[in-house]
């Protein structure tokens, strides 16, 4: 099984002091051995991704907790848009279906309830693992 066939991966993005942070992510497989996932313009992994592009990804629970036994993969990243964004987004709802509402809905009201709404996955990222 590859690792874009896991239901979640822990990706983990870099500051620009070099401090890991791993966040766990929904992956759906791309052409190529490529990993598609998407997330906000204002989340954190994507403002890390606009100055580095080095990420590693790992197996993991929906809680991030590595699977027993796998080890992390380096891979680079990048965002997209446009007709590569809309590719993962519809293999993204494909995939997880219903929970991508259920998300979307959850952000809203912690978006509302905060005073501070962020964009819901609204750019895709492209992950190409090294070989």
């Amino acid at each position: 099984m590859s690792l874009a066939d896991e239901k979640y991966l822990v990706l983990t993005t870099f500051r620009r002091d070099g401090t890991p942070v791993p966040t766990t992510v929904w992956a759906v497989p791309l052409d190529d051995g490529k990993i598609g996932l998407w997330t906000s313009s204002g989340s954190g992994k994507a403002k890390r991704l606009a100055h580095t592009e080095a990420v590693t990804i790992q197996p993991c629970d929906a809680r991030g907790r590595v699977t027993a036994g796998s080890e992390p993969s380096d891979a680079v990243a990048h965002l997209v848009d446009g007709a590569e964004f809309a590719a993962i987004q519809a293999k993204v709802r494909a995939k997880y279906g219903f929970m991508t509402k259920l998300t979307k809905l959850l952000n809203s009201i912690g978006g509302t309830l905060k005073r501070n709404r962020v964009p819901y996955g609204d750019r895709g990222i492209v992950i190409t693992p090294s070989t």
